[in-house]
């Protein structure tokens, strides 16, 4: 019986079966074939064999064969090998129609997004990060098995990233520190019932997690060489004009231990009040009000004691996006094949949570 695709009324397009689903077959382009060992999932009729390039036919079950030998063999020999797309979107559907079988999977969008290179992006790092620090909390055992071997490499390229760049290296260890903590309640617990694959794998991952850990905390800064002007060399209302576009308050303590004249800009009230004025409301105020010593609120301290309570609002260079014309999930620089008139009134951000809520059913 010949395989239809996920659209019924399919035009007699052929399909091929890889290991990351069906595929649909294209003509041959020599310009596919790469010498550096990529994957090539084309299956392809006629194979140029011998010196004299005489041409030998095989059939089409022979050549699906081939490319099927040929990709397992490329994944036994490179372990960190990932799932690749044309299509930098996914079709969010949440239930089964004649055109359409099965629903979106949280494995199956994370495979197609391609967050290996988004946080190669630094307007898009802070927000994968956030992504993964989520599923690791509550949503890694929904991934698939392929999934959660991509979410494992994409996090060593994130380590990496990390330990060449020196960018941004709290973030990775509350990411891993949670991770390693679900692991742990995962393996001890429940295990084999919930987690996809042999137990001692997931026994080797945390070993892995634990290792990262200890390179992040031996993580030594590199000194900048001083060649010209510096951030001491700014003028006083400049360096105060910085801290006051900081959203973090662990970003401006941070950079209050540069130096004294930073430090004591960084302990201004009106700073700290402007902080939790952007961040909570006013009646969160009044719940936890911490005067300090000469009776005047302790605005530093309140903005750590609200955030033990509340979320803070979340700030991200660049984020995903959910056109409600056509119900896709892209990145905006990518764009997506949208049918609306006008597609720009139709797109709304996607938080990482909201990103986690689109695929609960």
């Amino acid at each position: 019986m010949p395989f239809l695709g996920q659209d019924w009324r399919s035009p007699g397009w052929r399909w091929v079966k890889t290991e990351d689903g069906w595929k649909q077959c294209e003509a041959f382009s020599p310009a596919t074939e790469d010498g550096n060992n990529q994957l090539n999932d084309i299956s392809h009729t006629v194979i140029l064999t011998g010196d004299d390039e005489d041409e030998e036919i095989y059939s089409t079950e022979d050549c699906e064969l081939a490319a099927k030998k040929r990709k397992k063999a490329h994944f036994r020999n490179n372990t960190d090998s990932q799932c690749f797309y044309r299509e930098k979107w996914i079709y969010v559907h949440k239930e089964s129609t004649r055109e359409r079988h099965g629903y979106c999977t949280l494995g199956e969008a994370f495979n197609r997004l391609d967050f290996s290179s988004a946080i190669q992006d630094i307007r898009r790092f802070n927000y994968v990060v956030k992504l993964l620090q989520l599923i690791a909390k509550s949503q890694l055992t929904s991934l698939s098995g392929a999934a959660q071997k991509n979410y494992f490499n994409i996090l060593d390229k994130i380590v990496r990233k990390v330990m060449e760049d020196q960018y941004n290296p709290r973030l990775i260890k509350d990411l891993l520190q949670d991770l390693s903590s679900t692991l742990c309640i995962l393996i001890r617990g429940v295990g084999k019932s919930v987690l996809v694959g042999n137990i001692n794998i997931w026994i080797c991952r945390l070993e892995t997690i634990l290792l990262w850990q200890q390179q992040l905390k031996n993580l030594q800064m590199n000194k900048q060489v001083n060649n010209g002007l510096t951030l001491s060399d700014l003028p006083l209302h400049m360096l105060n004009n910085i801290l006051y576009r900081f959203s973090d308050g662990w970003d401006i303590i941070t950079l209050g231990q540069v130096t004294p004249t930073l430090y004591m800009l960084s302990e201004d009230r009106q700073l700290w009040k402007k902080l939790c004025q952007y961040h909570f409301a006013e009646k969160q105020f009044c719940r936890h009000l911490i005067p300090s010593e000469k009776g005047h609120i302790d605005w530093k301290l309140m903005y750590f004691a609200l955030q033990k309570y509340y979320p803070i609002k979340e700030q991200y260079g660049d984020t995903l996006h959910f056109c409600r014309h056509c119900s896709i999930l892209f990145w905006k620089d990518t764009g997506h094949p949208c049918t609306a008139s006008d597609p720009n009134t139709c797109l709304m951000p996607v938080s990482p949570q909201h990103f986690i809520d689109l695929f609960k059913f």
